[in-house]
């Protein structure tokens, strides 16, 4: 049968429809489509693990070595520092959102000299990091928690002084770049804040 002039043939090209039950279990294969088959991990070229994340991985590829983390407000990084007694930042660490405080408490201490007094909020309560304080002779200004059986005493005085480290990092806040992270590598992010807390340091 020929066609008119103005009417022309088109190939669209379709395919038969793939099962997705076993890739992302969206349940059973559709009747009458294809026949059944099962689909291997690397079936597809954009589920192939050299090109892409894991299936069903929950973070991306990366994201653990540049300090990135899920916490409650999303994928973000935390800071970790110390501070002087005028509120300077002296040590500084980078880590994933989720990450805890205590745990880093300890490497950030032996980053600098011993100081005569070391205050911190009550995350910081462990015994493992009071221990590591009396070993370096310094007396540890952190409230105990609630749960703690046997409380040591401190310094209120000097812990009304811990809001030097507060104002130290709401002035990193200032630098839309810090509060804000635009840096994709960790590395960089870093130096960013390094950079800004050296130019607190002199303003």
């Amino acid at each position: 049968m020929r066609l008119p002039a103005r009417i022309w043939p088109a190939y669209d090209h379709l395919q038969s429809l793939r099962t997705l039950g076993t890739t992302r279990y969206l349940g059973k294969p559709v009747p009458q489509t294809c026949r059944e088959r099962t689909i291997h991990r690397h079936a597809d070229d954009r589920f192939h693990a050299r090109e892409s994340a894991p299936l069903g991985g929950r973070r991306k590829r990366g994201e653990q070595k540049q300090a990135i983390g899920r916490s409650r407000g999303g994928r973000n990084t935390k800071i970790h520092a110390l501070a002087d007694a005028k509120g300077r930042l002296i040590a500084i660490l980078l880590t994933g959102g989720e990450a805890h405080d205590f745990p880093l408490a300890k490497r950030l201490i032996r980053r600098v000299n011993p100081p005569e007094h070391l205050l911190g909020d009550m995350a910081y309560d462990g015994d493992e990091l009071r221990e590591e304080l009396e070993r370096h002779r310094t007396k540890s200004v952190i409230p105990n928690r609630p749960n703690r059986r046997h409380p040591f005493s401190f310094s209120k005085r000097l812990y009304k002084l811990r809001w030097r480290i507060e104002s130290a990092f709401n002035r990193l806040k200032d630098f839309r770049r810090i509060a804000t992270r635009y840096d994709k590598l960790g590395r960089n992010y870093l130096a960013s804040v390094c950079l800004a807390a050296a130019l607190v340091w002199w303003i």
